[in-house]
């Protein structure tokens, strides 16, 4: 037995904000990213000294840029949301 999907999909209306605010986001993360590697290219010795208790500056780093690539993950959720609901309330608004 086959059968169709069980919502009807219909043209997303935000999706050119939405691809906008993926790229600034994803440019945000990109720099952020970039100077961990130049930290990493230019003064290695850097990433040694500790800042948080015993744990140094390249662990700090990573585990900040994975938990700000989840944090930017939600943000991102959080506002396409928004920006849907939107396009949606405009579109019912004008009928």
């Amino acid at each position: 037995m086959h059968h169709g999907p069980a919502v009807k999909l219909e043209a997303d209306k935000a999706a050119a904000r939405k691809a906008r605010l993926g790229v600034i986001l994803f440019i945000v993360y990109a720099l952020i990213y970039a100077g961990f590697v130049a930290i990493g290219l230019t003064n290695p010795d850097l990433l040694a000294i500790h800042v948080i208790g015993k744990q140094n500056l390249a662990i700090v780093y990573g585990f900040g840029l994975i938990i700000l690539a989840m944090v930017m993950g939600f943000i991102y959720n959080i506002i396409c949301t928004r920006y849907e609901n939107a396009a949606n309330k405009k579109m019912e608004d004008r009928t």
